[in-house]
């Protein structure tokens, strides 16, 4: 942590709350973001004694700049009365691995030294924050006693596929609570939940790059505290083709699932099924921004997949997988289906042999990534004409399918 920014908070010494906000070339959404969380803090905790801290990866394009810069000029559009405390702002670079998760800890060391009651993290790209999510994200925790709020959002039907396909589903079959968005990017915590992750030695590792959403929901959730989630209504960010754009993000995501899988693996044994976890917000109907997707495109690399890795996957999965996928590939783009029940049991194969370090751990993710998007490219396929709640319903059979078969994980894991 830098001496400055160190001095900047101690010399605040306390505070009820604490915004943070990591952030890397994002001057032309963050002002957005800062505006809409200030205006939330000054309408629904006009009393409290709030901290913005803007944790940035090194930008060159102002963002920094932009977020000292913001202010709101007149509170008489959104409150009654004035707020009692002005929200500061601090900005500071974070160090350590680059990537979101060396944002955070900043964020945590940050609530840890200002003994914050209630935190939150925002994305800077965020397009539809409203001043409403500091209520919803704050408030379970600053006034009813939860640790950890996760986002409930409203999403185009093709976005976040990794969430839809892998961590959801497979995150509510171990740990048995229904989650719906648990590397959603945007939090609730306790400044006690704060403290705890600073405690765990996880920063040189994928949780300090893109690992840290499903790491933060997991050990709030295998820890014992108290989690609940918001509905914020529609998440329009800069969203990606689920076929291009993937970079590390995949393989830091489902390293890090797997991961906690192995620290857990006491525990999530012992769980024999689901449950709701307590929800807050107003359900309501958006329009939301279509996204394109190229299916010939993902289609074309899972059939590279299958001539490249197959002598790979033949160390990972069941003797007649390969062929089954072998068979797959051969299909025309318009007979094209990947099978759920397949896409399931490959997902704890690789999971077993993450955990038995049958294939090295970085070639064993990247080889998964070919069958990831010909899942997706099945799951694209099939729903083109579907509603929103129409696919709703198969992610949660495809949920369904994740808890019937985890009986066959605890089986080979042992």
């Amino acid at each position: 942590m830098e001496e400055s920014f160190r001095t900047q908070l101690e010399e605040t010494q306390k505070a009820d709350i604490l915004i943070g906000i990591p952030s890397y070339n994002n001057a032309r959404t963050i002002g957005h973001v800062v505006r809409a969380a200030m205006a939330g803090l000054a309408k629904y905790f006009p009393n409290a004694k709030a901290v913005m801290v803007n944790s940035d990866g090194g930008s060159t394009d102002g963002t920094q700049d932009e977020v000292r810069r913001v202010q709101i000029e007149d509170f008489k559009t959104i409150l009654t009365s004035h707020p009692v405390y002005p929200v500061s702002k601090i900005v500071t670079p974070y160090h350590g691995i680059p990537g979101k998760g060396s944002a955070f800890r900043t964020i945590f060391e940050a609530a840890r030294i200002l003994k914050a009651k209630a935190c939150a993290v925002v994305d800077s790209d965020l397009r539809s924050i409203a001043p409403e999510w500091m209520e919803l994200l704050l408030g379970p925790i600053y006034e009813e006693g939860f640790d950890y709020v996760a986002p409930l959002y409203a999403r185009h039907k093709f976005d976040g596929t990794i969430t839809n396909s892998i961590v959801y589903p497979l995150t509510r079959a171990l740990y048995g609570k229904r989650i719906r968005q648990p590397i959603g990017g945007d939090f609730g915590f306790s400044g006690k939940l704060a403290e705890f992750y600073l405690t765990r030695d996880v920063w040189e590792t994928d949780v300090a790059r893109f690992g840290i959403d499903i790491w933060m929901t997991t050990l709030a959730v295998a820890e014992g505290f108290k989690a609940c989630q918001s509905y914020l209504g529609a998440k329009i960010h800069d969203a990606k083709d689920p076929g291009s754009d993937l970079g590390p993000m995949f393989t830091q995501v489902v390293s890090s699932v797997y991961r906690l899988m192995e620290e857990y693996q006491t525990l999530w044994k012992e769980v024999k099924e689901s449950q709701p976890i307590p929800s807050f917000g107003f359900h309501y109907e958006v329009g939301l921004e279509p996204i394109s997707v190229n299916v010939e495109r993902m289609i074309g690399n899972f059939r590279q997949g299958v001539r490249d890795l197959a002598e790979i996957w033949k160390k990972v999965v069941l003797p007649e997988t390969v062929p089954w996928l072998e068979s797959i590939a051969r299909l025309s783009d318009g007979a094209f289906s990947f099978p759920q029940d397949l896409w399931v049991r490959l997902i704890y194969d690789f999971a077993l042999a993450y955990y038995k370090r049958t294939v090295h751990r970085e070639h064993l993710l990247k080889s998964m990534i070919p069958l990831y998007l010909g899942r997706v490219a099945s799951f694209v396929k099939e729903n083109q004409k579907s509603s929103a709640e129409e696919v709703e319903k198969k992610i949660e059979s495809l949920c369904q399918g994740f808890e019937a078969m985890k009986p066959y994980l605890i089986e080979r894991w042992a």
